[in-house]
């Protein structure tokens, strides 16, 4: 009888282990215009970090891994956002058009979803699961006084943007901090919503638009990637803020953008690479 239960407790847990959810099982559903075949056909993979509670971060590389220009997208990094990690995905399906290639070999590296336990909050959540907004929690310099000060002072003390209690202080970030410092990106671009726009941190000249998107510089902000990534460790950082936080553009005009961004960064990060 020993042996029946125990056998019994191994199929039950090989079953377990059977169903664990995939990528697309998580995502889609959940994001909208996203479909099971272009979910399955990003191929994404489990980077080996974790959230919060656990749930894998998902990567894709893209491109000539040896190219000479380097470029990381990340979408979802606030939960609630759910377009900018459909947009990723489906920029993962342009980045994969041979078709669409550029002349100069690129790398590019997608993290769609930086922050997977905010997306499967019910509702979705800006924060992580620690109450975290992620784009307040990178190194900037003087960050533990000033990011503290702005939560408090203009913010006023918003559970939705709070800091954290250190700098790189959860898991999410970590990532994407240990991303930075091994792919050594040339560009970062952080896909956002819901205010329209497009901003830009560091050198080079930004680019005037991505599709209907418009250059609006809003600023810096104590512990932001852009602060941190932009201007501290001068790696350009294009923010894409879409329109709509719960709806992507259409497919045409994603497709737009992404070419307006592939000729902008033939045009300013190519030509600055190789100086």
């Amino acid at each position: 009888m020993k042996k029946y239960w125990c056998a019994a407790l191994l199929a039950v847990a090989g079953g377990a282990q059977a169903a664990a959810p995939t990528p697309c099982d998580r995502l889609v559903g959940k994001l909208p215009n996203v479909t099971r075949p272009l979910c399955e056909g990003a191929k994404l993979a489990d980077s080996g970090a974790k959230s919060v509670q656990g749930t894998p971060i998902y990567t894709r590389d893209v491109g000539a891994l040896d190219g000479k220009v380097r470029v990381l997208v990340i979408g979802g990094m606030h939960g609630d956002e759910l377009s900018s990690s459909a947009v990723a995905l489906h920029w993962i399906r342009l980045a994969s058009d041979e078709q669409m290639a550029m002349p100069q070999p690129m790398h590019w590296r997608f993290l769609p979803v930086l922050n997977p336990d905010g997306l499967v909050a019910r509702p979705p959540k800006r924060v992580n699961a620690n109450g975290v907004d992620l784009n307040r929690n990178f190194p900037t310099p003087n960050w533990q006084r000033d990011a503290a000060v702005y939560w408090q002072k203009r913010t006023g003390k918003d559970p939705r943007r709070w800091p954290g209690p250190r700098p790189l202080s959860e898991p999410e970030t970590r990532f994407l901090h240990d991303q930075m410092e091994k792919f050594k990106p040339h560009l970062i671009v952080s896909i956002h919503a819901p205010y329209g726009v497009l901003d830009f941190d560091g050198p080079s000249v930004p680019p005037s638009r991505l599709g209907r998107l418009y250059l609006d510089q809003v600023g810096i902000f104590p512990g932001s990637l852009g602060n941190y990534g932009g201007v501290h460790k001068g790696v350009p950082v294009v923010t894409i803020e879409l329109s709509n936080a719960l709806r992507t553009p259409l497919d045409a005009e994603m497709r737009q953008m992404w070419i307006d961004l592939l000729r902008w960064t033939a045009a300013k990060i190519t030509g600055d690479s190789q100086r």
